[in-house]
């Protein structure tokens, strides 16, 4: 029993651990954004390589919940996507890719690293 109730204690302490990975340490609280959005929603790190009109050219480490290697290339930004601190060409960051009604995947969020 002591070991079960220890178990237990040792899970919820790795728990904010475990939260904070898979979201990269992102806040979604100033996020005004729908369950539904935020649903099938992932997070990479990546570098900005140029931001254009309605688009950011991205190199991101692999992402394995979406089955993508690492690579570079163009992502659409999100009508409503969030920059969430100055953000500029060949600075580090984490990008939030949700899913579009079309099964696309296209920035939400990009916050400085």
């Amino acid at each position: 029993m002591k070991t079960l109730a220890l178990a237990a204690i040792l899970s919820f302490a790795a728990l904010p651990a475990a939260l904070a990975q898979s979201s990269h340490g992102m806040d979604h609280s100033s996020m005004h954004m729908e369950p539904k959005q935020m649903e099938g929603a992932v997070h990479a790190k990546a570098v900005i390589n140029s931001i254009g009109d309605g688009t950011v050219n991205v190199s991101h480490d692999p992402i394995p919940e979406i089955g993508w290697p690492a690579m570079t290339m163009d992502m659409p930004l999100l009508a409503d996507a969030r920059m969430m601190g100055d953000v500029k060409e060949g600075d580090s960051v984490t990008i939030m890719l949700m899913k579009g009604d079309d099964g696309m995947y296209a920035i939400g969020a990009i916050m400085p690293n």
